[in-house]
């Protein structure tokens, strides 16, 4: 869980007329892999690009609601949460997201390695 003190780097990701809905995209910042989704209602959600199981690429995955499917066994994953889904068990790191006056969105990458889920 994150603490207030937490120091964050917000790192600009996409245009968020330029995300499709309910499509993952990839984005990068230093070693790290982040699926990025604009959901139906337009809610932004951002977690670890890699399943627990057997590290699919979570951004090519089918979303459905506020949930991901990996797209290598299906697993079912709770975007805000990151939680897998049961009777699987495991979980992703999740991401802050905003979107600034022009419509750029920015992920905020923890500074610290308190990131656990």
């Amino acid at each position: 869980m994150k603490t207030q003190a937490e120091q964050v780097v917000w790192v600009q990701a996409v245009s968020y007329e330029d995300l499709a809905f309910n499509t993952g995209k990839t984005i990068r910042y230093q070693d790290e892999e982040v699926a990025l989704f604009k959901l139906r209602s337009g809610k932004l959600q951002a977690i670890q690009n890699r399943c627990p199981h057997k590290e699919g690429v979570l951004a090519e995955g089918i979303v459905c609601d506020d949930h991901v499917f990996c797209p290598m066994h299906d697993r079912k994953i709770h975007l805000p949460s990151g939680l897998v889904q049961a009777p699987d068990t495991g979980c992703v790191k999740t991401y802050h997201t905003r979107v600034d006056d022009e419509g750029t969105i920015y992920i905020g990458f923890p500074t610290s390695e308190e990131m656990a889920c």
